[in-house]
């Protein structure tokens, strides 16, 4: 009984961390990011267990994960947009990402900042807290044997996908490779976050300027 219950209350965690975003409750942009971790923070107390005991922690800062993040990240990019995609493209008819809210970007120095400041934020620390700390411990916990970590892998990441769906299939594949990225990263060296955290961020990085720049368009 204990079980049933401690998988429901973690399925109900979940659920609200990635639909609370997309609910529209908070119209403040971005704003949903102080209930949502309020959450995971409540959740991990009443588990006897903090942030960093899912991989997020002041103290394991390295220096290191800078370089390594930025440089993945390059590579990272270069690989989707010059490689990946225009091959798929090849096969299969693949509608372009929907980067309708980003339609205001080019050239706008303002709003190209502001989207960098949340690309640091939102998409390195409170996406790779939520997705590839909270969502990921969580389903690992609740699976048994050798498959616990690359099933909760392959799920926390479907998981991040699908929660970019407003950015159509592309965009969705987009975040299904590139989150394995981040999250590969930070499972290699030994569930540092920061690793996920500088890669995240410099990938944002490096699109939202080439939006602003009119990179490729």
């Amino acid at each position: 009984m204990k079980r049933i219950k401690d998988i429901f209350f973690t399925l109900l965690a979940i659920a609200l961390v990635v639909l609370i975003p997309h609910s529209g409750i908070i119209p403040i942009p971005f704003a949903y990011c102080i209930p949502v971790l309020a959450i995971v923070w409540f959740f991990l107390k009443q588990q006897k267990e903090d942030f960093a005991s899912i991989g997020f922690s002041f103290r394991r800062f390295q220096p290191k994960a800078l370089l390594v993040g930025a440089l993945t990240a390059v590579v990272l990019f270069f690989f989707l947009n010059k490689l990946f995609f225009p091959l798929l493209a090849k096969i299969i008819d693949l509608p372009a990402a929907d980067l309708g809210s980003f339609a205001n970007i080019k050239g706008n120095t303002g709003f190209y900042i502001f989207l960098l400041a949340m690309g640091w934020i939102v998409g390195g620390f409170y996406e790779e807290i939520v997705f590839h700390g909270f969502i990921f411990t969580r389903i690992e916990k609740h699976i048994a044997g050798k498959l616990a970590m690359p099933v909760a892998f392959f799920l926390s990441n479907l998981i991040f996908a699908l929660y970019h769906l407003q950015l159509g299939v592309e965009g969705v594949i987009n975040a299904f490779i590139a989150g394995s990225v981040y999250h590969g990263l930070m499972l290699y060296y030994k569930r540092n976050m920061w690793y996920a955290v500088f890669c995240h961020a410099f990938f944002d990085t490096i699109a939202l300027t080439a939006l602003y720049t009119g990179y490729g368009s």
